[in-house]
C-alpha cells in the first residue's frame, strides 16, 4: 500500500477530515508537511507510523483512526508522541 502514498496527497481520518498533508515517506512513517503543524508545534514536521493507514482511495491516504484521534498519533521527528 505504501507505494501508492505520494507527496502532496492529503491524509484524512476514518471520519474524512483533514489531518495533514504528505510531504513523504520517511522509515515507516508518513512526514507531513510543516504547514499542517499546530499550536506550539507550528513549524515543523509531524509524523504518522504507516500501520495506522486504512487505505489509499484516489489522491487521499485514509486512517483507521478518526481525525481527533489521529491528531494524538502523530509523532515528533524523534518518534515520541506530540504532547498536546
Amino acid at each position: 500500500m505504501t507505494d501508492k502514498i505520494r507527496e502532496g496527497m492529503e491524509i484524512i481520518g476514518a471520519d474524512g477530515v483533514h489531518v495533514g498533508t504528505v510531504d513523504r515517506l520517511e522509515g515507516g512513517r508518513i512526514k507531513l508537511r510543516k504547514s499542517d503543524s499546530f499550536g506550539a508545534h507550528k513549524g515543523h514536521h509531524h509524523y504518522i507510523e504507516i500501520g495506522f493507514v486504512a487505505g489509499v482511495e484516489g489522491n487521499k491516504v485514509r486512517l483507521s483512526a478518526n481525525a481527533d484521534i489521529a491528531v494524538t498519533l502523530e509523532e515528533e521527528p524523534s518518534g515520541r508522541p506530540v504532547p498536546l
